[in-house]
């Protein structure tokens, strides 16, 4: 591999309105509660997005008529600051398991009501001569950041329950 395409990732960050714990929680345990509907790739609709709370868990789609399709794995599970998932969506947007983009996202309490979220997907040099299209993709304002918009308002929406 060149050095031209190695270690090609996606940062963003966000900060919310809500103690860590809180977060964390929304984040991982009620994924869908805030994970965009149009993101998913098991081509039916309704469906339920699950994390499996777990190092070693799931993290995949179910359908209402009980399909699943996978997206992933949680590969480290440090609550309450940092869970690290395989990506394992290939650029057709089709589930290959072990592709090895991995999505790393970290809890940071920067007073006991507000926390910094830092999103990092990368290893996207896996993606190969699609791997620029894929950054671009994933870097754009439909994407990692929009999703992390959308967390954020329903972790604020809810933030207050959690006191």
């Amino acid at each position: 591999m060149s050095a031209a395409v190695k270690d090609i990732l996606v940062r963003k960050s966000i900060v919310v309105n809500a103690p860590k714990d809180h977060v964390f929680k929304t984040f991982t345990e009620r994924i869908d509660t805030w994970w965009p509907r149009d993101h998913h790739i098991g081509g039916k609709t309704p469906y339920v997005a699950v994390m499996e709370p777990r190092k070693g868990g799931r993290w995949y789609e179910r359908a209402d008529d009980g399909t699943e399709c996978d997206w992933g794995r949680v590969l480290a599970w440090d609550p309450t600051d940092r869970v690290l998932l395989a990506w394992d969506i290939n650029a057709e947007f089709k589930y290959q398991a072990d592709f090895g983009t991995e999505v790393e996202v970290t809890f940071t309490a920067e007073s006991k009501e507000r926390t910094r979220v830092v999103l990092e997907h990368r290893k996207l040099e896996l993606f190969g001569d699609k791997a620029e299209m894929m950054r671009a993709m994933f870097d754009s304002a439909n994407a990692w950041a929009g999703t992390l918009a959308a967390f954020a308002k329903v972790v604020e929406q809810t933030g207050s329950a959690a006191k």
